[in-house]
């Protein structure tokens, strides 16, 4: 009996899949069917998510799918690190194995081009009519390679610990022995803050940064100025005649006066 039906199944699967590369499948109305239940389907979903979100937060207090907004962001921060969504941290650890900046270029034009080249050409070099998984054994063990280091990699992008903001923040304490500023709890946040905001992008400082745009070397620059000056010029450089730097006023007060502090400290050392 089960021989019977397993053959009589055979002959219906076979008589569909004839009928079907003879007249084709219509696309009205079992394609368009289905994906207009999917399409449904999926709007439900994102508005039931938002109905939790909506009602299950309030305000900064966290719901189950976190809250309606959090408190407004410190642009003069030392301490956040930032991190790519979970769906780059296979890349983003990618980037730890090869050491900058001689063979980075490998880990973020070389192996991702190559592997997306790979998949582009998939249908052009494999022209098997064989699907089944048993009968290829190259490409499955491609796939499982596949999944398994961008697993791996992203298992270990997320647990990756980072050092606090740029790297240059390790030279803080270097500055402040030999600028003699490191018992100036306020000159030396500024230096923190000096390192991490971009500075040396356009800077030099005892021998760090581009130098470039004709920014001056600021390792002497406290000897020209005090703190109250340095504020002013960074809230509006346009003010006196610099129109390339841009103000730095976003970083509020506090910041600033840190900043003013470094840079009136910044007297060239012994």
């Amino acid at each position: 009996m089960a021989r019977d039906l397993g053959e009589l199944n055979r002959e219906d699967y076979a008589r569909y899949k004839d009928d079907v590369k003879k007249e084709g499948k219509p696309f009205f109305p079992p394609a368009l069917f289905h994906d207009t239940v999917m399409s449904l389907v999926v709007v439900c979903v994102i508005v039931a998510l938002a109905a939790i979100w909506y009602f299950d937060a309030d305000g900064v207090e966290s719901g189950i799918l976190g809250p309606w907004y959090t408190e407004p962001a410190d642009p003069g921060t030392t301490d956040f690190v930032p991190r790519p969504d979970w769906y780059f941290y296979f890349l983003f650890y990618l980037l730890r194995i090869f050491e900058w900046p001689e063979t980075v270029v490998i880990a973020t034009v070389g192996i991702p081009t190559i592997a997306l080249i790979l998949l582009i050409g998939l249908p052009f070099y494999d022209r098997r009519r064989e699907r089944r998984p048993s009968r290829r054994p190259v490409a499955m063990v491609a796939a499982v390679l596949t999944i398994l280091s961008m697993a791996v990699l992203t298992w270990k992008g997320a647990t990756a610990k980072e050092a606090l903001g740029s790297e240059l923040i390790i030279l803080v304490p270097e500055w402040a022995e030999e600028q003699g500023f490191a018992d100036d709890p306020e000159a030396v946040k500024g230096a923190e803050l000096f390192a991490v905001s971009g500075c040396l992008n356009c800077h030099t400082y005892l021998g760090e940064g581009a130098g470039t745009l004709g920014a001056p070397d600021l390792s002497e620059i406290g000897q020209t100025n005090d703190a109250a000056y340095f504020v002013r010029y960074l809230t509006n450089p346009a003010a006196f005649g610099n129109t390339v730097m841009g103000s730095y006023a976003y970083l509020g007060q506090e910041n600033l006066d840190a900043l003013g502090a470094f840079l009136a400290a910044s007297k060239g050392g012994e």
